[in-house]
């Protein structure tokens, strides 16, 4: 029997959402008897004719729906747009109606994380909007509590509803409270994944 996984999946047009995945993939892994599986989505052109490659050159392998249907549970993650998720991640969710269907995502525990390139960027808004889809899905929703001491000390990202990161000049560097609170939220994921599948 295979060891059951927290899929984090995310898109990242600069680094930074591909750095909190990252963090938060580590704190999935640091929770005994639970893997971390990282993958990203395609990007999505305006030119209907552009073929996608099949599997990117570098980073994250593309996400199939094999990797959701059979995960523990999900940390979504895209970069803020307009204080909604990237159109990639949404185009990726809206093709999942055949998991919502056979009710495969139903009970399983997940959370969000978002970056912005400014503290007002809509950070909040990003991670509520991308609570929908999966709450469509069935899945049990996990923010981070105010328990998180680095969610009272951040000067830079940090939100209860999800794992955050603020750019304002970082060139997509992590703060210390960002990652803290990015490893926090895998780690609480992996504990709710891993009980609910016991």
């Amino acid at each position: 029997m295979s060891t059951p996984y927290v899929l984090v999946l995310y898109y990242s047009r600069n680094g930074a959402t591909e750095k909190m995945a990252m963090q938060i993939a580590r704190g999935i892994e640091s929770v005994s008897g639970i893997e971390a599986r990282v993958r990203t989505v395609p990007p999505v052109s305006a030119n209907s004719e552009q073929s996608i490659a099949a599997v990117p050159n570098e980073g994250a392998m593309y996400c199939s729906d094999e990797d959701l249907k059979e995960c523990a549970g999900l940390a979504l993650g895209s970069p803020t747009r307009f204080g909604n998720m990237a159109a990639p991640l949404k185009y990726f969710l809206d093709g999942t109606s055949s998991l919502w269907m056979s009710g495969a995502l139903s009970g399983k525990p997940a959370s969000v994380f978002t970056s912005t390139g400014s503290m007002h960027g809509g950070q909040e808004t990003t991670l509520l909007s991308m609570m929908i889809p999966l709450m469509h899905q069935g899945m049990v929703i996990s923010g981070l509590p105010y328990t998180e001491k680095a969610l009272h000390d951040t000067t830079t990202g940090g939100t209860p509803y999800g794992a955050s990161h603020t750019e304002m000049g970082t060139n997509g560097a992590l703060s210390e409270h960002e990652t803290a609170l990015c490893q926090a939220l895998g780690k609480r994921l992996a504990t709710l994944a891993r009980k609910l599948n016991s």
